[in-house]
């Protein structure tokens, strides 16, 4: 049994940096709750957010970090990057000590009666749910919301204002698996009422063996849907399209307008149309009509983000809100940190991080700078440092997703040591696979020697997109610092 929400006074994290555990942390201390935590991986903007907080942090996981702060955890929470001989989950299973997922802790202690909007798919969970967040707070709505990223426009990435039933709370729903003892998706646990299901597509080699589970796990989320809710289906892939059928509550689709699967949606995107200061324009046009339904626009580009934006605006006018309010907010959207996020520009050069780890991510990505930043050289800077990017799966696709920049460099996959030689991806391969049809592309031994290469490569004009998910060693800072020492 775990303790009721409203008698926590001290809670440990387990794992505390991961993006979620993070702003769960963040979440507790701003409800008055002690939190303590541990993890071995700190890097920013996660390791900022608990600064601010006033997090206890733990560099590194023993024992007695449970007690260190003086008294004991009326909870522990235990991420799902955790393992199973990990010091402190042992401790807190063993000692008597109640102990839960994050994603069961939603389910017990906060989703009974709130309406669950439930972003799903393999692509755009992070930038919908934190889109849907924005416009629920630009109105006014008691919204709570749960995002796995650090959104530029929220103060926060975990936010809770009222449990009250019915009140709006937007879950970015994550098909990672949830804990150790529990090898199940997380958005199991998040009682859904409305689903927006962005895509589909094979990922999370680690613990997806095929294409068949990764649509297993999501129709489990579509058959959990409770009865008034809805389905918001994105139908440009027919594999996803397909998915429909699994949903016992109204479906609703919508599309780019030319889709695979043959299937007319009843909202698709007309006419995407780049405007000044990086400004993007875009139509939505409604099943059998070639008249514009509504137009609205974004500031972060790519066909991806407007379709995000159209799922975000049939929820929206689902739920009743006031569409020209609506409008106004998405066109004032920012974005999310380490998505297309600007870092800095030094002597001409400006630099991007993004996240973008999957093929499919990389190529939207990269054909979305093009539409935002059209007078610029760009320049990939890639990590593989996903569980699947570390893994030769997708070693061909990226070799045409990079050929949407004008040059591109590849790092060595972090920390191969648990893959099998015969499944590592070969960043020397996708070289020569660039190199062979004349793409500019280089490796870059370590991150060091990548600065330096960078460095002399970049020249007064040029977009430098770092693609990773992870810290990539301070590449960014790094790279910054270097373009600083061009001057002159």
């Amino acid at each position: 049994m775990l303790p009721r929400f409203d008698r926590l006074e001290h809670v440990h994290i387990v794992g505390v940096c991961g993006t979620l555990m993070g702003a769960f942390a963040a979440f507790l201390r701003r409800r008055g709750i002690k939190v303590t935590g541990s993890d071995q991986n700190v890097y920013p903007p996660m390791s900022d957010v608990l600064a601010s907080a006033g997090v206890t942090l733990y560099s590194g996981y023993r024992a007695e970090n449970l007690m260190a702060s003086g008294s004991k955890p009326d909870l522990v929470v235990i991420g799902n990057v955790v393992r199973s001989d990990n010091p402190e989950a042992v401790a807190a299973m063993n000692g008597g000590y109640a102990y839960t997922s994050l994603p069961e802790a939603m389910e017990k202690l906060l989703l009974l009666n709130t309406r669950n909007i439930v972003v799903a798919g393999t692509h755009g969970k992070t930038t919908t749910s934190s889109l849907m967040a924005f416009v629920l707070h630009r109105l006014g709505k008691k919204g709570n919301f749960f995002i796995g990223g650090v959104p530029q426009d929220l103060p926060f990435s975990f936010h809770v204002e009222s449990l009250e039933a019915g009140t709006p709370f937007v879950l970015e729903g994550d098909e990672y698996d949830t804990a150790f003892w529990d090898k199940v998706p997380k958005f199991n646990h998040y009682l859904p009422d409305d689903v927006i299901f962005t895509s589909m597509e094979y990922d999370h080699a680690d613990i997806y063996p095929d294409f068949a589970s990764v649509q297993r796990a999501f129709t489990g989320l579509l058959t959990r849907i409770r009865a008034k809710g809805r389905l918001i289906l994105c139908v440009d892939d027919p594999q996803v399209a397909k998915m429909a059928v699994h949903a016992e509550v109204p479906v609703i689709t919508y599309s780019s307008g030319s889709t695979s699967s043959g299937i007319e949606a009843d909202f698709r995107l007309g006419s995407i149309r780049g405007l000044a200061d990086g400004i993007m324009e875009f139509d939505i046009l409604a099943k059998g009509s070639s008249a514009v339904l509504e137009t609205l626009r974004l500031k972060i580009p790519g066909k991806h983000n407007a379709l995000n934006a159209l799922a975000v605006w049939i929820e929206s006018r689902e739920l009743g809100l006031d569409l020209s309010q609506v409008r106004e907010a998405l066109a004032q959207f920012k974005g999310v940190k380490r998505r297309q996020e600007e870092r800095g520009e030094v002597n001409g050069v400006l630099v991007l991080d993004d996240f973008a780890h999957h093929p499919t991510a990389v190529r939207e990505t990269l054909q979305a700078l093009r539409l935002k930043y059209p007078k610029r050289r760009i320049i990939a800077v890639f990590e593989p440092r996903s569980a699947t990017s570390r893994r030769k799966v997708f070693q061909k696709d990226y070799g045409l997703a990079f050929r949407q920049a004008d040059a591109t460099f590849i790092a060595q996959p972090y920390d191969t040591s648990r893959i099998p030689a015969a499944d590592q991806f070969s960043s020397e391969q996708l070289v020569s696979d660039l190199t062979g049809v004349g793409h500019p592309a280089q490796l870059m031994p370590s991150v060091e020697e990548g600065v330096a290469q960078v460095t002399r490569f970049a020249r007064p004009g040029d977009l430098v997109a770092v693609l990773s998910n992870g810290g990539f060693g301070g590449f960014i800072p790094r790279l910054l610092e270097g373009l600083r020492g061009t001057s002159g």
